[in-house]
């Protein structure tokens, strides 16, 4: 499976834009930057773009930078690169959320600590569109303290038994396996007794549940399993050593592992969807707002030469912690409620009603109600800070009493609220 590379880098964008044509709808220009709308996707939605995908895998532009072993084809960054830049106009496969969690902190994470065995069944199908991930990682009692999951395996012959519950897992509604964080061992400290599975979401015992969110849509999911059974084949990296891949996933989830990154060319369009919006409500002339899109457009600048720097740092092999990976998120996570609150200052009224289906109209409202999403999703504001502050910055680490504590004892002393401090005596 593949195609015949050219030697020259040209030669192979000139072949991929050939192909491109032949194969694929161009893609509409007027789906410009931020025309975010609402994006609930359909079981049959899907199945359409599982056969775009499955196109470009059988003509080798699927993988572009993946081993040859499992599937890929083991070219370049800059094939990679002159692949995109020749797809620009094209209407490539959009699996959303899920999708982006897929090719990026799943797949990523077990290229780099699965099994060759695992990595040989399941990769090869990532890249021909027929496995979708997702993240079993959050729990309804484990958010920002990730290591605290109370989702168990349990050892039962030569099976597992997985118990428990996850949360906020984007897309697992329609996707088809999930990387599940799972307690293997609740009699050593926290961070020690981890263990990471494949969990196919059609497996008995697994339950999903779409969560209604503000603006309507139904993204994310909670899970619930029920003594699911699961084999070692299911296991991803070594047992009871979950939190070392859970460091590489968060990595990679925080957008600091972006490889593909492109070549840094100067300034982009002055905040498209921005302008857009002036221009159809006709304020583009308004010179408060012009100043609002220009301070939009130096935040965009400054978020984008930041990931650019923490891409190099990580193809120098000098930024591979989750710390240094936190800045590029707590940037998102700061940057994108700024945004989402300059679209409503540009729209005012106008950006609080639209005709029906008029998905432009609605950007600037659903933006803003998603404003705060990067700020508590993947990892709060906060928690980057605090990672920054102690793995980067060397600060003291905050107290914590469940230090070298065996689980067992951390959760029964969590009962109480006092952790290993006695209760207080009361005031007379």
């Amino acid at each position: 499976m593949g195609i015949d590379v050219p030697a020259d880098i040209e030669a192979y964008r000139l072949a991929a834009g050939e192909w491109l044509a032949a194969n694929l709808e161009r893609r509409d220009p007027a789906q410009g930057a931020g025309l975010r709308g609402l994006d609930h996707r359909t079981i049959e939605g899907i199945a359409e773009e599982r056969a775009i995908q499955r196109r470009l895998y059988e003509s080798g532009y699927a993988g572009i930078t993946w081993p040859v072993e499992y599937g890929g084809q083991g070219l370049t960054l800059a094939h990679q690169r002159a692949f995109d830049e020749a797809a620009a106009g094209y209407r490539l496969p959009d699996f959303g959320i899920a999708g982006a969690t897929t090719m990026g902190a799943c797949a990523g994470t077990m290229l780099a600590h699965a099994s060759p065995e695992f990595l040989r069944h399941h990769i090869p199908r990532i890249l021909a569109g027929d496995e979708l991930w997702v993240q079993f990682f959050s729990e309804p009692g484990a958010g920002s303290d990730l290591a605290g999951v109370t989702t168990r395996a349990t050892r039962d012959g030569d099976r597992w038994i997985l118990s428990g519950s996850k949360v906020w897992s984007s897309g697992a509604y329609y996707a088809d396996y999930g990387m599940c964080l799972a307690r293997t061992d609740w009699d050593v400290p926290k961070h020690r007794g981890l263990t990471w599975f494949a969990v196919r979401i059609g497996a008995p015992g697994v339950t999903v549940r779409p969560i209604r969110e503000i603006n309507g849509d139904a993204e994310f999911c909670q899970e619930f399993f029920d003594d699911v059974e699961l084999t070692d084949d299911d296991v991803i990296g070594e047992v009871n050593q979950g939190w070392s891949v859970a460091q590489t996933m968060l990595v990679f989830e925080r957008g600091a592992v972006r490889y593909d990154a492109p070549d840094d060319r100067g300034p982009t369009a002055l905040a498209p969807d921005l302008v857009a919006l002036a221009r159809r409500l006709g304020r583009d002339q308004d010179p408060h707002v012009r100043q609002l899109i220009a301070r939009a457009h130096a935040n965009d600048y400054v978020a984008h030469q930041l990931a650019l720097r923490i891409a190099g740092l990580m193809r120098d092999g000098r930024g591979g912690d989750a710390g240094v990976a936190a800045y590029g998120k707590l940037a998102r996570g700061v940057f994108r409620a700024l945004r989402a609150r300059i679209g409503m200052e540009i729209g005012r009224g106008g950006a609080l009603v639209w005709e029906p289906g008029d998905v432009e109209g609605q950007t600037a409202a659903v933006n803003y109600l998603n404003g705060r999403l990067t700020a508590i999703a993947g990892g709060t504001n906060e928690m980057q800070r605090n990672g920054i502050g102690e793995r980067v910055l060397g600060l003291p680490r905050e107290p914590s009493f469940d230090t070298g504590v065996p689980f067992r004892e951390v959760v029964r002393r969590s009962r109480d609220w006092f952790g290993t401090a006695p209760p207080r005596a009361p005031i007379s």
